[in-house]
């Protein structure tokens, strides 16, 4: 078997564009193995495969993450990996029904409001972080990259977070997830 690895970026909001493309690889053969990195993936090349991926958000303490993770092999999915928070499933489908790891709406939102969380606590420290590298302006040119790269991360940061608000909305609407 050989080991394949694939660039690709999504944003918090496109998990379930990312679940879709890892189950569309596995349809083609490529089983995900890792992320060895943030937007690398480690594929074993195989069988294709009727996979379905799942993805969710937790930063839970060491002594949940065994309970946690229990849980979901009891209800059959395989824990493939984890990346910056992001925990990694698989199942394979059988027949017609496709396996769903949440089991109500609010379940699914509360990943969501998981990252918007950590989103949020972070965003202050940036920001005051940011006001600091004006004490750059010794460094000459490198101070204007500093800047420039500060407000791009900021503008990031702040659409990522009105992007997940989006996110969470059209899930309160029927029809729009």
């Amino acid at each position: 078997m050989n080991t394949v690895r694939k660039f690709k970026w999504f944003w918090a909001w496109q998990d379930e564009k990312e679940e879709a493309w890892l189950s569309e690889l596995a349809r083609e053969g490529l089983h995900l193995e890792s992320m060895p990195f943030p937007t690398i993936y480690q594929f074993q090349q195989g069988k294709p495969g009727n996979y379905v991926y799942r993805l969710d958000f937790q930063t839970l303490k060491a002594k949940d993450r065994d309970s946690y993770l229990q849980l979901f092999a009891d209800a059959g999915w395989e824990h493939i990996g984890d990346m910056g928070g992001w925990v990694y499933f698989r199942h394979i489908v059988d027949g017609n029904e496709i396996p769903e790891i949440y089991s109500d709406l609010e379940s699914k939102m509360g990943k969501y409001h998981r990252i918007m969380l950590y989103l949020v606590i972070f965003l202050p420290i940036l920001i005051v972080l940011v006001p600091e590298s004006r004490n750059l302006e010794r460094y000459g040119s490198w101070y204007i990259f500093i800047e420039i790269s500060s407000a791009i991360l900021i503008l990031l940061y702040s659409f990522s977070i009105v992007q997940l608000f989006r996110r969470m909305t059209s899930l309160k609407r029927p029809g729009e997830s």
